[in-house]
């Protein structure tokens, strides 16, 4: 479960990011409320998290071709260096007293903008960090990294802010990035599995974008992970309907759903770091039991029941993040990996801030349970047709039949394909 750990360099950058993480998590935190107590505007907060998501969206695939120019631990260590001193310079407006909400602004905007480079830089990284043997377990354990700090940095966050208030948060999230700076300067460059950079050149956009669009495993993937952010990850939208419209139970019982879904996606980022391979049958797999285990949550008749069903919707929610991330950069050219990891990370970043309007159209319009369940189904149903889809390009059938008194379905290849690999073989 923990073999990439051995790797120094690799173990280096993931100590770094727990404490990195564990920081932005209480920047998040703090930024939200400091916005919340400056204008009483919960619009505000809307606008600070948007600003913070529209540089992926706007300059996302041309951060992946920088990121494919230039060597990605110089570039870390550039944008690890921003985002430390935004948190820096909020921190010193907040203890002086002298922050205003533009300041919020301005820094979440920022950080946005270092995120452009500083993800599909990351994400790439981990590769030439420990190999393609190790990268299914690493991406794992990044997630399971990131999930933990989600447990961890919003509680740490609000006891700071009640304790001594949001700047000393800002501050620590500031300081925090000592971390994976310090593991950046200490790695071994000789250890690293070298990968040769894009020469810089016109049309590289593009040429990421044909990349993608020939390779049916990659475009497939993207699309299915879109469908997944867009209209399965609402639950910003959902859980707190849940909790004060369904349920009557206030804010602790948002907590609760939250607090148990990170559960279920650390442990569904530890399994699939222990799974060691990505397919795409547990991509298409995880997919739908993701959608169905939604639609189930939906109808849920109690508090407690919908609240243990968040456990296995985060568990597979995560297993499609993690299987379609390591399956992506192990299906791409290294040469190219920025680009379609940039490619990716809009996709699936992007989804949620355009679906959660619709989610919740959906959910004033008919209820947050239909919301829920239509989220659910739409997910589901994608997940079934691309899993058609990428069986006919493969030149495979679905065969239905019993196996030891179960039934057991899956995809074999057709009757002339067949033919075709015993003539190859």
């Amino acid at each position: 479960m923990f073999s990439s750990l051995k790797v120094r360099n690799y173990r280096l950058f993931f100590l770094g990011q727990v404490v990195s993480n564990t920081g932005t998590w209480m920047q998040r935190i703090a930024q939200d409320w400091l916005v919340l107590s400056l204008t009483g505007s919960a619009t505000a907060v809307g606008i600070t998290t948007a600003l913070q998501f529209l540089p992926m969206l706007l300059f996302g695939l041309y951060g992946g071709v920088l990121v494919d120019r230039l060597p990605k631990r110089r570039t870390l260590l550039v944008t690890q260096t921003a985002m430390a001193l935004t948190g820096l310079a909020l921190a010193f407006l907040t203890l002086t007293g002298d922050v205003q909400v533009w300041h919020v602004y301005l820094a979440a905007f920022a950080v946005g903008l270092a995120t452009v480079v500083d993800n599909p830089a990351r994400q790439s990284f981990v590769s030439e960090m420990v190999g393609p043997e190790q990268l299914q377990n690493a991406v794992s354990l990044n997630s399971a990294n990131f999930q933990s700090a989600r447990l961890i940095g919003p509680a740490v966050a609000g006891l700071m802010i009640t304790g001594v208030g949001t700047g000393w948060a800002f501050l620590a999230n500031g300081l925090s990035f000592v971390a994976p700076l310090a593991g950046l300067l200490l790695m071994r460059s000789r250890e690293l599995h070298v990968v040769q950079r894009a020469p810089r050149g016109k049309g590289q956009m593009r040429e990421g974008l044909r990349y993608v669009a020939g390779r049916p495993e990659l475009i497939w993937t993207i699309v299915l992970a879109g469908f997944v952010s867009t209209f399965g990850f609402n639950f910003p939208v959902y859980l707190s309907a849940f909790a004060d419209d369904v349920f009557h139970a206030g804010a602790g019982s948002y907590s609760l759903f939250n607090t148990l879904m990170a559960v279920g996606s650390l442990a569904g980022a530890l399994l699939a770091a222990r799974r060691g391979t990505a397919r795409m049958r547990a991509l298409i797999g995880g997919a739908l039991a993701f959608g169905a285990m939604e639609i189930v949550a939906a109808f849920a008749p109690s508090l407690w029941l919908f609240a243990l069903l968040m456990a296995p919707i985060g568990m597979f929610g995560m297993t499609v993040n993690v299987t379609a991330n390591s399956s992506i950069q192990m299906s791409t050219d290294p040469s190219m990996r920025g680009r379609v990891m940039a490619l990716y990370m809009m996709v699936f970043m992007g989804g949620a801030p355009l679906g959660a309007p619709i989610a919740g159209w959906v959910t004033d319009a008919y209820g947050v349970r239909a919301g829920l369940a239509v989220g659910g189904a739409i997910t589901a149903t994608a997940a079934v047709v691309i899993a058609l889809v990428l069986a006919r390009v493969g030149g495979l059938r679905l065969s239905v039949g019993w196996n030891q008194g179960r039934p057991r379905a899956r995809f074999v290849p057709r009757e002339g394909r067949e033919e075709e690999l015993a003539a190859a073989a």
